[in-house]
């Protein structure tokens, strides 16, 4: 269902209470890694190791945003964005990760908040985007079962201090991400590697997730709790029954892994056996204590993985085919260009009961950026989200639950371990001078939300 250039998508098919946005996280933009009593964070500490990101970028200044908050928001209301996504440091509010406030940086998201009020804009804010204060990984961080109390105590900081102002929060970014590539792969921080860590790290997170947002709940009965979910559209290489196996195991451990249990149905142990080791993790009560009755869920979906068979890979015996190898389109970042990947993953979750509301709470695509005359005219971003969007239509027009979109992101930022090479934003950001640039796309996007 792809959308001409002559404006055949329209604001207004979404209906006046589709929730607009954009979406930012704290360590990819902040800056100020030491400033006004910071803690190290993992990524702190992760990228002052040797040849763990691409040209030994790191994010001690990012986007400066951190000083540069008021300008950047006076983009999203430029852009006519409704909604701004961000996350919390924790390190930044508990620089220990418990104990002592910092009330420095209380008064910096205080700021944040204000600001977005001040210009029309609805805050949702993140609790955790990754950044685990360095001080908890050294007590065995996702891996240690105190990491629910840790996690707790830093729920319980954000909403007694951003409560009254803040409607709308998200418990968690992407926990498949973050325990996948820091605890099993070891390729983002803290870099642990293999079942032994990555297991308990996945319960942990889930028990974490779901009494934050008893928490919150608890704290701020009239605000909007969530959590956000990476997901992807996983298809098998070819009709042979070993790839439809192998998509099979894959789609569960991307797609399936956190939200079940998080819906009170548990792990997917039968289609992925080595989930039967979280038994060793488990306490009395945590199979009710996995779930949680979320007033909305995110997912956040860039792509689909083409998956085939392979029997040397551990635990999954499964390998994505990329698609620099299956000739079809694919962003700077080597990720397929397929809208209706979107489309498919809002229907997989739409037969799951218990979402109450689904938004998009991210998407967008990376592309080489070229200044020309001081513009950037970035046509391969611009209808990939004019393509995405025709799809998210395409669900609701099929009566599917899909009630928002935000876009990632506003400014170009830290990429983990890509650095700064691949270019997300919708507009340009200058790592040399933080001069910004509004991007053809940004420009595309504030017209369609103009209406």
């Amino acid at each position: 269902m792809d959308i001409d250039t002559d404006g055949g998508l329209s604001r207004n098919l979404f209906g006046k209470d589709f929730k607009w946005g954009v979406s930012t996280a704290a360590y990819q933009i902040e800056g100020s890694h030491d400033i006004d009593e910071k803690g190290s964070s993992i990524w702190d500490v992760y990228t002052e190791r040797k040849n763990k990101i691409l040209n030994g970028h790191h994010g001690k200044i990012a986007c400066d945003f951190y000083n540069r908050y008021p300008e950047d928001l006076d983009l999203v209301k430029q852009l006519n964005i409704p909604n701004f996504r961000f996350s919390t440091s924790w390190s930044r509010i508990l620089p220990n990760g418990t104990g002592a406030v910092n009330q420095k940086g209380i008064d910096f998201y205080n700021r944040v908040i204000d600001k977005c009020l001040e210009n029309g804009t609805d805050p949702w804010l993140t609790l955790y985007h990754w950044d685990l204060p360095h001080a908890l990984e050294q007590k065995g961080g996702w891996t240690n079962r105190d990491v629910i109390s840790w996690f707790s105590e830093f729920a319980v900081v954000c909403a007694k201090h951003f409560g009254d102002r803040v409607k709308n929060w998200i418990v968690m970014n992407e926990p498949m991400a973050f325990t996948g590539a820091g605890y099993f792969l070891g390729v983002h921080a803290p870099g642990r590697t293999g079942a032994k860590n990555f297991i308990p790290a996945v319960h942990h997170t889930v028990l974490s997730i779901s009494e934050g947002g008893r928490i919150l709940k608890d704290l701020l009965p009239d605000a909007e709790i969530g959590t956000t979910f990476s997901c992807s559209l996983v298809e098998p290489f070819n009709s042979y029954p070993r790839n439809i196996a192998a998509a099979h195991r894959i789609d569960a451990l991307l797609n399936r892994m956190f939200i079940e249990p998080i819906l009170g149905m548990g792990y997917p142990k039968d289609d992925l056996w080595f989930l039967k080791k979280t038994a060793k993790y488990f306490h009395p009560g945590d199979e009710d204590k996995m779930a949680f009755d979320f007033d909305f869920i995110g997912i956040q979906n860039y792509t689909r993985e083409i998956v085939k068979s392979s029997f040397f890979t551990p635990y999954v015996q499964a390998s994505l085919v990329k698609a620099r190898k299956r000739n079809v389109p694919f962003t700077s970042m080597g990720w397929e260009v397929y809208p209706q990947s979107i489309y498919e993953m809002i229907k997989k979750f739409n037969a799951y009961k218990g979402i109450k509301k689904l938004y998009i709470t991210e998407n967008g695509a990376s592309f080489d950026d070229v200044i020309s005359k001081g513009e950037i005219n970035d046509t391969k971003r611009t209808d990939y989200i004019r393509n995405i969007l025709a799809q998210v239509l395409r669900a609701r027009s099929e009566g599917l639950n899909v009630e928002g979109y935000f876009a990632w992101t506003l400014t170009d930022n830290f990429e983990w371990t890509e650095g700064y090479h691949p270019r997300f934003g919708l507009v340009y950001v200058d790592f040399d001078t933080q001069q910004r640039i509004i991007k053809s796309s940004g420009h595309w996007y504030a017209n369609f939300l103009k209406g």
